[in-house]
């Protein structure tokens, strides 16, 4: 893993803080921006989380861990993909953080993952993020 590659996506988000917080929280809500993902964790820090699916016919399991949880303003956790083709290794785990702060009326949400495989990875997720970004944005404003 190259811990250096690193990937920070943001969107202003015309919602609270508060339901922002719970979309990236509420495991049905995830479900709705998050391509049908079922994700698995008690919400506290140190307590494994996963993210289990099917993407383009492929059955997944991504793992990690909560690393930091604070009640709307940061979440971060580890993360280990099935797709990467790796073994099951912490020392390959990615680090993802989700941020929230107030601007006017919006709330920004930042989305930083550092630690990929390859540039190629990273480029992965860059667009995977902006979608998952724009479902959120779009989920939360109706």
């Amino acid at each position: 893993m190259d811990k250096k590659l690193k990937l920070p996506t943001l969107i202003g988000v015309n919602a609270s803080i508060e339901k922002v917080w719970f979309a990236l929280t509420d495991k049905e809500t995830i479900k709705k921006y998050f391509g049908g993902t079922e994700t698995n964790t008690d919400w506290k820090e140190g307590s494994p989380i996963s993210f289990s699916g099917t993407w383009k016919g492929t059955s997944y399991e991504d793992k990690g861990f909560i690393l930091k949880i604070e009640k709307e303003k940061i979440f971060k956790h580890s993360y280990w993909s099935s797709f990467w083709g790796t073994d099951y290794n912490p020392d390959d785990f990615s680090i993802i953080t989700y941020k929230l702060s107030k601007n006017g009326e919006q709330t920004i949400l930042l989305v930083t993952q550092e630690g990929f495989k390859d540039e190629q990875s990273r480029e992965h997720s860059v667009g995977n993020w902006k979608g998952i970004l724009n479902n959120i944005k779009n989920l939360l404003e109706k």
